[in-house]
């Protein structure tokens, strides 16, 4: 058999018109021959069957008998029959050959109706196997299409379950250093406290030992290196919050995208199991012109890098945040033990020279009181020397005084008077020496009383001091916050 032409287009879907040379079909069966069956489009919600054998209708047939002539129209059959021809003459409608030629036209044109059917059935059986095999093809082209849809589906929806799980562990671990941070920068407040009352007690030092000593430059100085650590922490601090905060939009983003993919993943795998005898499945019309895509596979495979990329960033940022906590806690705990260790052994020394200049005193003090002692003894010797020299100068006045009674010639300045004389003179020089004596010891005892009370003095002002640095001062610095405390783990 030759096939014209395609299924759609082959010039044997049409039957050819009768040539116009040919006098008409006796039969009216040449009517079925150029009726075709009309198109029905079928509607949407109609269910198509595996084989179309009902796609078409039987034409109808009611073949009539044409009349011999217009007078025997209107005519009952009664007054019809008998027929007898009136005719006179001999005189034919049509030709024997006229009426082998109308046979033989009705025989090639059934023909040609029945072999262009043959063909027609011929191919049509084709085309639906073709189209059957092609429809077939490109469902599973679409299958095929969906499955590895749902593979890249699942294969970044495995790497952002992956990036959020080691997002979700870094911001866990560097909440817990914020936490470490925060617990190591409350920590600083008592040795800064301790630091601080220590200078205002060092106040109350009294007269010369309110000096810039040492101890207060290492306090001073220990200050300063708390409030530095402080510092250094309370921007650590703000960058671990700031850090935190950018993780868990980055997570945001992760989990948003991730709620997507499993979304899109139920969907599209969904859709990879649907088959024709799946239930559920309908017709929408015009959903194959609705374009509601905003994306390409480059641009959707981009975003979810682009959003693991940023992900991994800023865990690569947390973790080195992480470090240089981790490295500000060790090294602001070793500074701080460093400058604790340095205050207290200003303190020491301090204590010990406070401790020694009050022993020193404390000796100068007794060997003072001692000296005042023998130099108040000394002066009521020299009293009592001065009050011995009263008699003898008595004695001698009176002497000389009774000698003078010695009547004219008597009077005489005799060895005796002049012995009398200088006996009185040397006992008076006695007298004024040893009130000269007696003044310079009264003067001595008054500088020994002061030094006394200079000593005295400054003997408490060294016990102050002492009472301070050692009581009040080395009282409150003998704790101070282990290393474990300072690092944030307690």
């Amino acid at each position: 058999m030759e096939l014209v032409g395609s299924p759609l287009t082959a010039t044997y879907a049409h039957p050819r018109s009768t040539p116009t040379k040919f006098l008409p079909a006796i039969s009216t069966m040449a009517s079925s021959y150029k009726n075709r069956v009309p198109y029905y489009p079928l509607p949407q919600s109609f269910s198509l069957p595996w084989m179309p054998s009902a796609y078409y209708k039987a034409a109808a047939m009611n073949p009539t008998l044409a009349p011999f002539s217009k007078s025997s129209q209107g005519l009952t059959p009664s007054k019809m029959l008998p027929f007898v021809s009136n005719r006179t003459n001999l005189f034919t409608w049509y030709t024997p050959d006229d009426w082998y030629r109308s046979n033989l036209t009705n025989y090639k044109e059934s023909e040609a109706s029945r072999h262009n059917a043959e063909r027609l059935r011929v191919d049509t059986s084709r085309m639906i196997q073709d189209k059957y095999q092609q429809t077939k093809k490109t469902q599973l082209e679409s299958t095929k299409n969906l499955g590895e849809r749902v593979n890249d589906i699942e294969f970044w929806r495995s790497e952002l379950c992956r990036e959020l799980d080691e997002m979700m562990g870094e911001t866990n671990a560097l909440t817990d250093m914020k936490k470490r941070l925060e617990r190591a920068l409350a920590e600083t407040e008592a040795p800064l406290q301790v630091a601080q009352e220590c200078l205002l007690h060092r106040e109350k030092r009294m007269g010369i030992d309110l000096v810039h000593d040492n101890v207060e430059k290492q306090l001073f100085t220990e200050v300063d290196v708390i409030r530095s650590c402080q510092e250094r922490m309370q921007q650590c601090l703000d960058k671990a919050k700031a850090q935190l905060a950018s993780n868990r939009v980055a997570q945001h983003e992760l989990e948003r995208d991730l709620v997507n993919k499993q979304v899109a993943h139920r969907i599209d795998d969904k859709c990879h199991h649907l088959r024709n005898t799946s239930d559920g499945i309908s017709y929408y019309r015009g959903v194959e012109r609705v374009d509601a895509t905003i994306s390409v596979p480059e641009s959707w495979a981009r975003f979810t890098d682009d959003n693991i990329l940023c992900s991994q960033s800023e865990r690569v940022a947390s973790a080195k945040l992480r470090d240089n906590i981790e490295n500000l806690l060790v090294v602001t705990a070793n500074e701080m033990w460093r400058q604790f260790n340095g205050v207290n052994v200003a303190f020491t020394n301090r204590i010990a020279e406070t401790a020694d200049a009050k022993s020193k005193i404390q000796t100068h003090l007794a060997k003072t009181l001692q000296e005042i002692f023998q130099i108040e003894m000394n002066i009521e010797a020299i009293r009592k020397a001065i009050r011995d020299k009263g008699p003898p100068l008595k004695v001698a006045q009176t002497r000389l005084d009774e000698r003078t009674r010695r009547p004219n010639v008597e009077l005489c300045r005799d060895t005796a008077q002049l012995r009398l004389v200088n006996e009185v003179h040397e006992i008076d020089e006695m007298i004024q020496s040893l009130q000269q004596r007696l003044r310079d010891a009264e003067d001595t005892l008054q500088m020994l009383v002061r030094a006394k009370s200079v000593l005295e003095h400054d003997l408490a002002v060294k016990a102050n001091s002492l009472f301070i640095d050692q009581e009040k001062c080395m009282g409150m610095r003998k704790t101070f916050p282990s290393t474990v405390r300072l690092v944030g783990y307690v």
